[in-house]
């Protein structure tokens, strides 16, 4: 009898990264990527088009990090499924990615078996951490996330537009290229730049790069890993 496949979106900036877990993942008769994205905002674009069961999420990428990225795939494509991955194990990381909606969170260091695995539960509706991870989430806080809407992450404040204007500045463009960027006029960036900082009670740039990585909106560093295949595979 034909089982139908899980399909897959893979959002991952890095090529090498992104074709490695790729390949590996179709390993699996049961999973299939069907589209991959190199950045959040075509991450978004294809979601929309294509409407995967799953979507494998990373953190850190250029234009539009993986978290707003979530955030504006829910708002546009409720059902939607995702997955962070991370080379990250901070709570903070956990709990901004959780609040932004995603249904599971996989280290990039983690196997092929644990990701995969993590797909096929998420596909069910069920929340996923990888092994290491759920040894650090409380029970009760695992249920919890099996709730949606109740927690609003802490920039919720924040509209999608000044989210992307943040990004950018933390990732250290000027005001001219954020406006190239967004294909808006220097006055309105200026205009998001004043409102984020007086929402976020924050006044200085480098602030706000400080801000941007504690919340998990950009990372300080992205480790290449490649997920191996069979690593603690039973």
């Amino acid at each position: 009898m034909f089982k139908k496949r899980i399909t897959v979106l893979l959002a991952e900036d890095h090529t090498v990264v992104r074709e490695g877990i790729r390949t590996l993942l179709e390993m699996d008769d049961d999973l299939e990527v069907v589209a991959e994205a190199k950045d959040g905002r075509q991450a978004v674009a294809l979601v929309q088009k294509l409407r995967p069961s799953v979507v494998v999420m990373d953190v850190a990428m250029a234009l539009l990090n993986g978290l707003e990225a979530t955030r504006q795939i829910l708002k546009s494509v409720p059902g939607a499924r995702i997955i962070i991955l991370s080379a990250h194990s901070d709570n903070a990381y956990i709990k901004y990615a959780t609040e932004s909606g995603a249904m599971g969170f996989v280290l990039k260091h983690a196997s092929v078996h644990d990701l995969a695995n993590g797909i096929r539960e998420v596909n069910k509706g069920n929340v996923f951490f990888g092994p290491f991870l759920a040894k650090r989430i409380p029970e009760p806080r695992r249920k919890l996330l099996d709730r949606p809407g109740l927690s609003k992450p802490r920039y919720a404040g924040l509209t999608s537009r000044e989210m992307e204007v943040l990004q950018l500045v933390a990732e250290g463009e000027s005001n001219k290229q954020i406006a190239a960027e967004l294909s808006i006029r220097i006055k309105t960036v200026e205009k998001h730049r004043e409102h984020l900082m007086q929402k976020l009670d924050i006044h200085n740039t480098a602030a706000l790069t400080r801000y941007a990585i504690g919340t998990g909106i950009i990372e300080s560093s992205v480790q290449l890993t490649v997920l191996e295949p069979g690593v603690n595979t039973p």
